[in-house]
Formats: structure tokens, sequence, C-alpha cells
């Protein structure tokens, strides 16, 4: 697996990666108990919002169901933009760390320990605090219909719980190989550029990168100093 180490302002940085959808089977039968019929879910909702985020949706939705489930799918694709690195993480036993060639690679392995200690952290904390809600909604059990709360915590039980795995797999058992990129580096420069020249610089290093998707990632992370 390839992670790297993205310059996002003079001084910042994030972890970024991108891998190719995953096979699921949406139509296999969904596993026995609660939680595994969640996760299941989970997993189907996932591989749903990441093909419409890479290929996008045909026609636009029909009726308020159809405008309920896009917009859910937009916050699931944004949930998937988030946590795609760790909810990958989890699975591997070796990765390489790409890294700009202008930073030391001592001060760029303590940048990725840091941040995945940080998500480890992040994330043990909203995997408690959505359990205590998910107990909470069991309230509601009187009301008729679905518990929607009740789902709304699981899944956010099941994204925080994965990522918790994928930080602590990131720090405790992934055998890391550490690589310089000077096209990581130019991303740093292309930050301070105005705008217009700005796009077209990102979008000639994300395909020197081979990453189709930084140009966007830049945009929602990125802090431009360029006008």
């Amino acid at each position: 697996m390839d992670v790297f180490l993205v310059p996002v302002g003079a001084d910042r940085y994030e972890l970024y990666c991108e891998v190719p959808d995953e096979p699921h089977d949406g139509d296999s039968e969904p596993p026995a108990g609660f939680f595994k019929r969640m996760k299941h879910r989970f997993s189907v909702m996932l591989a749903e919002a990441e093909h419409e985020r890479r290929h996008g949706r045909g026609e636009a939705p029909r009726g308020w169901l159809g405008r309920f489930r896009a917009r859910t799918m937009r916050w699931v694709a944004e949930a998937v933009a988030e946590q795609r690195l760790l909810w990958h993480l989890r699975r591997q036993t070796a990765a390489t760390l790409f890294f700009p060639d202008d930073l030391a690679e001592s001060a760029a392995v303590e940048r990725r320990r840091r941040q995945l200690g940080r998500d480890f952290d992040k994330h043990r904390f909203w995997l408690i605090v959505d359990s205590l809600g998910f107990i909470a909604s069991g309230l509601l059990f009187f009301v008729p219909g679905p518990n929607v709360v009740a789902y709304y915590f699981a899944f956010r039980m099941v994204g925080h719980y994965l990522s918790l795995r994928g930080a602590r797999q990131g720090l405790v058992v992934v055998s890391w190989m550490n690589e310089p990129s000077a096209a990581l580096a130019a991303l740093r420069a292309a930050i301070a550029l105005q705008p217009g020249v700005r796009e077209e610089r990102l979008q000639a290093l994300a395909t020197e990168l081979r990453l189709e998707h930084l140009p966007r990632f830049m945009e929602r992370t990125a802090v431009y100093s360029g006008s």
C-alpha cells in the first residue's frame, strides 16, 4: 500500500492514499447478528458511495426518497474520503510512505506516527461517545417504525471502530518503507501560486504521482497563500 505525506500548508501535512474499488457483492445474504448486519450494510453503502464518487450517478434523483438517498450518499462519500486511509490500512502488514524530498526522513516518520496517534485517540473517543448514543437510542424502541437514531449511531460506531483498527495497525503492525518524492515537495510550492495557475500545476503533479483525486483532496484540506 502506498501512503503519501502531502504538504497542505507551509508546515502542515496530511496522510493520503488512493486505492482501487473493493469488489463487493451487494446481493449477498446479510450475516446473522445485529452488529454483523450493520457492518455488512456499512460495507455495501461504502461500496456504492465510492462508486458514485468515482463514476457519478447517471441521472438526477427523483422524489424526496431519491433526494434523501443522494444526500446520504454524498455524506457517506465525504466519510469515505476522510477515512479511506485508515479503513484500508487495517488490512495491511507493509506500506510505503512517500514524503517530500525537502523534508528529512526522520521528520516524515515522526509526522506519520503523530498523525496516526491523533487518529487513534480521536476515533477511540468518538467510538465511546457513539456507543453511549446507541445505548441511549434504545429508549426510542416504543416509537413506531425503524429506529433511525439507533441506525445512525450504529453506522458511526462501525466507521470509528474500523478507523481505530486502521490507526492501531499503522502504529504497531505495519512495516514501513520510506521514499522521498520531488513531486510532493513541488506541491508545497504549488500552494503559493495564483488560483488559475495553481489548479493547472496541481493537476500536473497529480498526474505525475498517479493520484487521480489529489486536486479535490487539496481543495478540501490545503491552506492556500495565493489569492
